[in-house]
């Protein structure tokens, strides 16, 4: 597929880990060409392997091989969060954007359903003001809106993803592994997302040059440890028991997960035409455990 209205598609994914290698894929399969920027030169080896033209990016003032490439990049996904000094692409494109990215059609920026906070298990929509109650999460918020001034009149989107699995991330390795855990908290739902859909989305956005916020997330938000017993089941298992939340021995930033509760609507998205392959955990589980597809 060619860009609307210009020639090849090439693309540049800025933190092409898990999710960039699946927006990645994406876009290779309608015939782009895919650039991404990786923290060591082990993972830069990665990407060559998958047919990824790879660039070291630690936050250091571009190379001159990068440079380069971007002077060629019609569409910009930038996948690296924000750390505490803000977000490091950021603050090297800040008022040379248009100079750096002279063909640049549009920007996909991987945010986070984290912004909306807790939401008492009530549901949240694009229109949902933010309310983060981590400070991962607000810095999401100020990067979004930092994104979106910085882009100039080029379409930007922000992703907001729910909590990410797929093919070597997901309960049957947990449960291999001897690490699922069926925490238990009342009432407490969350939305998740297959890395693949992610990709979709990113390449659906992408070639219709939209902007604007939106969540990418599966139609069904459920309690998390729904999804153990489930995978537990399609691998013939019992499940781990049931531990209570108040009292389960965990981790600081593992317990943070469970301090907001909200359903996350992905109408939008839907309403604009795309289809998720995978939209509730259930047929995700089972395509992965049929197909083998799990281990990654």
């Amino acid at each position: 597929m060619e860009a609307f209205g210009s020639g090849l598609m090439r693309v540049m994914i800025f933190g092409c880990g898990y999710s960039g290698q699946a927006v990645a894929d994406a876009f290779k399969a309608e015939g782009a060409w895919v650039s991404g920027t990786v923290r060591t030169a082990e993972k830069a080896l990665e990407l060559v392997s998958k047919d990824i033209k790879a660039f070291i990016f630690d936050g250091s003032p571009f190379s001159q091989e990068l440079l380069a490439e971007l002077k060629e990049t019609t569409h910009l996904v930038q996948s690296i969060p924000p750390g505490r000094e803000g977000d490091p692409l950021l603050k090297l494109v800040t008022g040379q954007l248009a100079m750096l990215c002279p063909k640049l059609e549009w920007i996909g920026y991987l945010s986070t359903v984290g912004v909306y906070g807790d939401r008492g298990g009530g549901w949240v929509t694009e229109e949902t003001p933010g309310s983060p109650i981590q400070g991962r999460s607000i810095e999401r918020v100020d990067t979004e809106d930092a994104w979106a001034v910085e882009a100039a009149g080029v379409p930007i989107a922000s992703l907001r993803l729910a909590g990410i699995y797929g093919p070597g991330r997901n309960a049957f390795v947990n449960l291999t592994r001897g690490t699922a855990r069926r925490i238990i908290k009342k009432d407490q739902v969350f939305n998740r997302i297959r890395v693949e859909d992610i990709g979709g989305a990113a390449l659906f956005l992408g070639t219709r040059r939209l902007g604007g916020i939106y969540n990418v997330t599966d139609d069904e938000p459920g309690p998390a440890q729904d999804v153990i017993t489930e995978a537990a089941r399609l691998m013939g298992i019992e499940p781990p028991p049931e531990q209570d939340f108040e009292t389960a021995d965990m981790t600081p930033m593992a317990r943070s997960f469970y301090s907001a509760n909200k359903r996350v609507s992905n109408a939008k998205i839907r309403a604009a035409g795309f289809e998720f392959r995978f939209p509730n955990y259930r047929m995700s589980l089972a395509e992965m455990w049929s197909e083998n597809r799990w281990r990654g």
